[in-house]
């Protein structure tokens, strides 16, 4: 598949009172066309900073990030503007990403009117994005966002993503404030989107359930570090870090005691002081005295897989 974003080294440190925060540390990722790329990990493990950083929404602090090939770093304010439209992004809460007092149909032509285009009709490039997630623009396009489902704002959400014609679509949260039925409603319509229309996606979620459901990859954050990558059923059917291993404990199944999760019961460190060598060897039952002098490098641990760990859990 070909790569559409990549991304290299990316760091993202920001600056408090009490000292430099490092919310993301030298972070590679390539989304590729067709292909839906997870970003799961706990809340304040960096995923929204990492989304944030590949839309220079602000730049990141160090690293690369390229789109078909272009750095985005060496683009002039007006040549970034112009290449916005090929990257968008879809919110948690899609009522608060909507302007209340606007019609559906307008909302949707938002980037027509941010980048006019004389070749492309308003109404027929609303009419088909509406069409396109469910939503009929004769009986959606007059209606208000207070008007809609949650589900249905979502739809409208992405919708508006889909008029700016994108190469790259990240998701971040955008089901986790949906009901169970609008979220089975939003990843399948996600999931068929990407591939229809070449997206090279990227879904930013803490639930590794519904990661299951919309991924091809997957990519799991600790701390600001990736831990490991690779096929999503392979890495969610036989995790090689730890940490994921733990996730995938805290997913409810059925005949499990509720309550008993699975979780190592510390806290996550701050990344304002994070741990020496490997981050999660705190709350690691396999940590020795090497994950606590050394930083753990990404590496194959099988074909197609790699996971940052002295002490992997696959052979």
């Amino acid at each position: 598949m070909t790569a559409v974003l990549h991304a290299t080294g990316l760091s993202v440190v920001h600056r408090t009172r009490s000292g430099p925060l490092h919310a993301v540390s030298e972070i590679d990722l390539t989304l590729r066309e067709r292909r839906t790329l997870a970003l799961v990990g706990e809340s304040g493990s960096g995923k929204s900073s990492i989304a944030k950083a590949l839309l220079r929404l602000p730049p990141p602090s160090a690293g690369t990030v390229t789109l078909d090939g272009t750095d985005l770093a060496t683009l002039t304010p007006r040549a970034l503007r112009a290449l916005r439209p090929r990257m968008q992004m879809v919110f948690q809460d899609p009522l608060s990403s909507l302007n209340p007092r606007r019609r559906v149909s307008d909302l949707v032509a938002e980037p027509l009117d941010a980048h006019p285009d004389p070749a492309r009709d308003r109404a027929v490039v609303v009419a088909r994005q509406l069409d396109a997630v469910g939503l009929p623009s004769d009986l959606f396009g007059d209606r208000r966002p207070g008007q809609l489902s949650g589900g249905q704002a979502q739809r409208v959400a992405i919708a508006r993503a889909l008029t700016a014609e994108p190469r790259v679509l990240i998701a971040d949260e955008a089901v986790s404030a949906l009901d169970v039925s609008a979220q089975a409603t939003v990843l399948n319509l996600l999931r068929r989107l990407t591939e229809e229309r070449g997206l090279a996606s990227l879904f930013i979620s803490h639930d590794l359930g519904v990661v299951r459901a919309v991924s091809d990859d997957v990519a799991v954050l600790q701390l600001g570090r990736l831990c490991e990558q690779g096929p999503t059923e392979e890495v969610l059917a036989a995790p090689a870090h730890p940490y994921t291993a733990a996730l995938l404990a805290a997913v409810p199944e059925p005949g499990r005691p509720l309550g008993d999760t699975g979780l190592l019961p510390a806290d996550p460190p701050s990344p304002l002081a994070p741990p020496s060598g490997c981050r999660f060897r705190t709350r690691c039952p396999l940590a020795d005295a090497r994950c606590s002098a050394e930083t753990p490098a990404m590496h194959e641990v099988a074909p197609g897989r790699t996971a940052a760990c002295h002490r992997p859990l696959i052979p």
